[in-house]
């Protein structure tokens, strides 16, 4: 339990990717875009964070 790393919420992780999308929105000067770019990347990094995580909880058993 001492090596356990701390994974982030589901909801701090997509905002995380909305704000580097809204990033590349603003230097693409397409906000939209950016945005949509950052909500896939926030929800990529949550299913793999959740996928990572169930995957070692089998394992432990």
């Amino acid at each position: 339990m001492a090596n356990e790393k701390n994974s982030l919420h589901p909801g701090q992780s997509l905002a995380i990717g909305l704000a580097i999308g809204l990033g590349f929105g603003v230097a693409m000067d397409n906000i939209p875009i950016g945005i949509c770019i950052g909500v896939a990347l926030g929800a990529a990094y949550s299913a793999n964070a959740k996928k990572e995580k169930n995957k070692k909880d089998k394992e432990d058993k």
